[in-house]
């Protein structure tokens, strides 16, 4: 079959489906591409099929495979599978993600390993094993979900952001390998965004964290609550975000990124590019509440001397 193929004739595997991002790119595909085949991965079986039904209804032809992203044999297992099912992958969308929040200081070593097998080990296990069915097949896409915190550093995010700015460089090196088996490879960057992302969050903290209270950093963990207000109103839908990816796998000559956030690409510019590193920190500190932490300290939690 030639090289490059319609969406629409497109087989695109898609990670993270069940819910959120993933789940709305399953469906906006399946509803505006007649005739694609997806083949949809995720943790959550009941919502993994539920969302594979929409789409078969939609009239998308569908693979739904449970997937573990923190293993490697699952993941190899569904490059397998959408091997078998379809005999090609055209376009991969590695939208697997949660967000790991708090300070460093005080998230186990396990927490860590987990946001990194699932935000990039898990990425790249199944980068590799399409890789050479894509090269074989004349080309593909490759597109990576991030986001704004891949791009810029904030306190409480640093396992996150560590996570995602590996996921940025992966992707920047994989760009300029695979260009010559004419397979693409772009950066989603989402701002804020309407899913359980900060539900996803908050229940990590829970249990990672055993008494947010009772550490130096709880002033900061109060305003940590109250996050998903604070950026409510600009926060994008999932269809949104779903747009911009469809705008990735459509382009001749796709973008190395796309900011799917309102300002982000004023944000991102300011703050890497013309703000002063310290005016930068002073910003993130006082809008995750760090600032609030020294007079805290001080004032209730400092052991006496």
């Amino acid at each position: 079959m030639p090289y490059p193929l319609s969406l629409a004739e497109q087989v695109v595997l898609i990670t993270g489906a069940s819910t959120g991002i993933g789940a709305a790119l399953a469906r906006v595909l399946a509803e505006h591409f007649s005739g694609i085949r997806l083949i949809l991965a995720a943790r959550s079986v009941e919502k993994l099929e539920a969302v594979a039904t929409h789409c078969r209804q939609a009239g998308a032809e569908v693979l739904a495979v449970p997937t573990d992203m923190t293993q490697p044999d699952q993941v190899k297992a569904l490059a397998e599978k959408a091997l078998a099912q379809f005999g090609r992958v055209d376009s991969l969308v590695n939208n697997a993600g949660y967000g790991q929040m708090g300070p460093v200081e005080l998230l186990p070593l396990d927490a860590c390993h987990r946001q990194f097998q699932v935000n990039v080990l898990g990425a790249i296990c199944l980068t590799q094993a399409l890789i050479p069915a894509m090269r074989n097949q004349g080309g593909g896409r490759i597109v990576n979900v991030s986001s704004l915190a891949g791009r810029l550093a904030f306190p409480f995010g640093g396992l996150y952001s560590a996570s995602k700015f590996a996921l940025e460089s992966l992707s920047d090196t994989l760009r300029m390998e695979l260009e010559p088996f004419n397979i693409q490879v772009s950066v989603i960057e989402p701002g804020p965004v309407s899913t359980d992302f900060f539900g996803v969050v908050a229940k990590e903290v829970e249990q990672t964290v055993a008494n947010p209270e009772a550490t130096p950093y709880r002033a900061a963990f109060q305003k940590l609550e109250n996050l998903e207000q604070q950026t409510r109103a600009n926060a994008w839908t999932s269809e949104r975000v779903a747009g911009v990816i469809v705008r990735s796998l459509t382009a001749r000559r796709p973008h190395p990124r796309y900011i799917a956030a309102t300002g982000g690409e004023i944000l991102v510019f300011m703050m890497t590019k013309i703000l002063p590193r310290k005016l930068v920190d002073r910003f993130w500190q006082r809008f995750y509440g760090i600032d609030r932490v020294a007079r805290d300290w001080k004032t209730t939690l400092q052991p006496p001397k």
